[in-house]
């Protein structure tokens, strides 16, 4: 008996020095860019990983070399428009996918599942010249539209429309509710924590983004915040203490925004498995 019960505790030991070890890796690369944003560039070629005294003199510095807050104005609103247009299309997209069922749209939904595959670079040439001809560079709807409607938040909603009782909308049809009002005011409210997923993925890709905005936004007037960071690094002499000044800065939002959705993250991606 104490054989086995010793088993078990070596066993759980195990299991919790492997999650330890494998969150300090995890984390890690975070307290130092944050520590880093605290030190000189010797101090941060050094390995230094404690904080110093020069975090209000890297923002300083920061705020000479670039427009910090007109980026992170424009990140804002570029991702604050693409959470809120997302969460619309996608969640209207994924209820008709799943209560509207028929075969021809699980043919389009498979569809949907292919394009996943194509890679953006694929598609990067062809859509700069379309917007290019409708004027849309240097403009939040350049930005946006690409972004509104993925195939992976409709899929999301769709397989967490899955668990919406078909039950209570034929009850709501017979008391005289019509198809949109079934939606706004009965799906909406029972599927917020699949909404909180999906706005905590689309806000974290949105403000991520890096390639597109760069291809699109051609004036200084629209640099957003990851743009603004690569900027720090083209010079021959890099200040590395403003560069991970930088870095915090960017990364602070989307930290901030997973902490407090964390748990209803959790919930709508187990119930979208199930």
């Amino acid at each position: 008996m104490s054989g086995s019960i010793f088993k078990e505790r070596a066993k759980r030991f195990l299991m919790y020095a492997f999650l330890i070890v494998m969150s300090f890796i995890s984390v890690f690369p975070l307290y130092w860019c944050f520590v880093s944003a605290f030190n000189t560039t010797q101090e941060v070629l050094g390995g230094k990983l404690v904080p110093g005294g020069h975090l209000m003199e890297n923002i300083h510095n920061l705020m000479e070399q670039q427009q910090v807050f007109t980026a992170l104005k424009n990140s804002f609103i570029n991702t604050l428009l693409v959470v809120a247009l997302s969460l619309t299309c996608c969640s209207i997209a994924g209820y008709g996918f799943e209560i509207y069922h028929d075969k021809w749209k699980d043919r389009v939904m498979g569809l949907l599942m292919l394009s996943m595959m194509v890679p953006f670079v694929a598609l990067m040439v062809p859509m700069f010249q379309m917007f290019s001809a409708m004027g849309f560079l240097n403009k939040y709807i350049g930005f946006v539209l690409p972004s509104i409607s993925t195939p992976f938040l409709i899929m999301l909603f769709r397989n967490n429309a899955r668990t919406f009782p078909k039950e209570i909308i034929e009850a709501a049809r017979v008391d005289g509710l019509n198809e949109l009002q079934i939606f706004v005011r009965m799906f909406v409210p029972t599927m917020r924590p699949t909404y909180a997923a999906a706005a905590t993925i689309t806000f974290m890709n949105s403000w991520n983004s890096y390639l597109w905005p760069r291809v699109i936004m051609k004036t200084n007037e629209s640099v957003t915040m990851p743009m603004l960071v690569a900027n720090l690094t083209t010079g021959y002499i890099i200040d590395y203490g403003v560069v991970m000044a930088g870095v915090t800065i960017c990364t602070l939002p989307t930290i901030i925004i997973f902490f407090f959705l964390q748990k209803s993250f959790t919930e709508a991606i187990a119930g979208s498995v199930k």
